[in-house]
């Protein structure tokens, strides 16, 4: 155990002065006490400070005021990134070998482990298991088919359970930046929040549309994926909440194409990545065919990760192909970590599918077990919740080696 002069050697401390961090500025990557966040500001009058608690801070890369154009930050002169809780700078980097430097920083964070490590296996009462959302570091909420969302440690104990209005089971779940529980399900267009035990109503979808799924964002947006059923054909969309709020919907590609596809059943898992883009494992749908005797024949549909940008532009689609399995893959739960690497369940292969933040194939992860993996989830520290949908059993997986 930790003496406590030990302890207190590692508070980390304000940028202007040896007092501890309470605050950050997501904008400039600097740590505040609360008497130097005035401070801050004034130095830097013209540029704009997200200044947020220090454990709700955002990890980015950070450029200098640019002397030419005010308000703005010149691209190509510095580089600065919070690393390790250390503040490093390089100077002098032209914009076109951003991305090969920024990636050798990333090694002082941590690198894909060439063998994971199952750090512990958690059993629950669920004999079918469809999700998880860590809260904190050993504990996590969980649901499968019944009406009941359950919130469970590391070890498997039970320390509370949701008895939710769904008729069947939920259809997503996720926990917000006051790690407040939400949750939505089939035949709903609502989110529903549970505050101090209480189940409310937290969003209600535009008419006509039922919800599909539910991500809560970094920046404490929520993104509900939405569907509407008209005769033969399912329209699907992901709706960007601040709030009660709609300020985003992402369903077409501009030129009038849907980004997300047609389906008769629509059960999307989705987040949002460290750049923006907001990444959608789309999956588990059928395609509806009328045949000459007009009745409805259900073929599988193509499965994808879908990726867009901040604007809702589509920048690339992964089909599972480059891993080379031998069934056909069925995207689930996904996931994005804090080196923007894109990690979704392959239902059919039993295995993680683990992308680099531009779609590229880093590596697979079957070598742990993992059987008919769904749901997905990391903690505070980076450890990885793979929820088994058939045993009803999490695996807490390492797959990060710090430097």
């Amino acid at each position: 155990m930790a003496t406590s002069t030990s302890w207190a050697q590692d508070v980390i401390t304000c940028d202007l002065c040896d007092k501890a961090t309470q605050q950050f500025c997501n904008n400039c990557q600097v740590n505040l006490c609360e008497t130097c966040v005035k401070k801050h500001r004034d130095e830097f009058k013209t540029l704009v400070h997200e200044i947020v608690p220090f454990l709700e801070r955002t990890i980015q890369l950070v450029f200098p005021e640019c002397m030419e154009h005010t308000g703005q930050r010149d691209k190509g002169k510095q580089l600065s990134i919070e690393i390790g809780g250390y503040r490093v700078t390089l100077k002098q980097i032209s914009q076109p070998s951003l991305s090969t430097d920024v990636s050798l920083l990333t090694t002082g964070i941590g690198k894909l482990m060439d063998k994971v490590r199952v750090i512990v296996t958690i059993p629950t009462t669920y004999n079918c298991l469809c999700g998880v959302a860590c809260l904190g570091e050993a504990e996590a909420w969980v649901y499968g088919k019944n009406k009941t969302i359950t919130h469970i440690d590391i070890h498997g104990v039970v320390k509370n359970t949701v008895t939710t209005t769904c008729p069947y089971w939920p259809n997503g779940i996720s926990v917000t930046r006051g790690r407040e529980l939400i949750y939505n399900h089939d035949n709903s267009d609502t989110v529903t929040i549970v505050r101090d035990g209480k189940s409310q109503t937290l969003i209600t979808t535009p008419k006509g549309w039922t919800t599909g799924g539910l991500c809560c964002t970094r920046s404490g947006d929520i993104l509900v994926p939405v569907f509407k059923e008209s005769g033969h054909r399912t329209e699907n969309k992901i709706v960007r909440y601040k709030g009660n709020n709609i300020i985003q919907e992402i369903s077409n590609d501009g030129r009038g194409n849907p980004i997300f596809k047609d389906g008769m059943h629509t059960s999307m898992f989705l987040s949002e990545n460290n750049n923006g883009d907001v990444c959608v494992s789309d999956g588990n749908t059928d395609t509806v065919i009328v045949v000459d005797n007009d009745e409805d024949v259900c073929v599988p549909d193509a499965n994808y990760v879908v990726v867009v940008d901040m604007e809702g532009r589509v920048r690339f689609r992964y089909d599972g192909k480059p891993a080379k399995r031998g069934m056909s893959f069925d995207p689930r739960g996904i996931v994005t970590d804090d080196l923007s690497q894109i990690i979704v369940a392959d239902f059919n292969n039993d295995c993680l599918h683990i992308l680099d933040k531009n779609g590229h194939l880093l590596r697979c992860v079957d070598d742990c077990g993992l059987e008919e993996p769904n749901g997905l989830s990391l903690n505070s520290e980076g450890k990885l919740w793979v929820g088994l949908e058939k045993s009803g059993k999490i695996k807490v997986i390492e797959y990060l080696q710090n430097m």
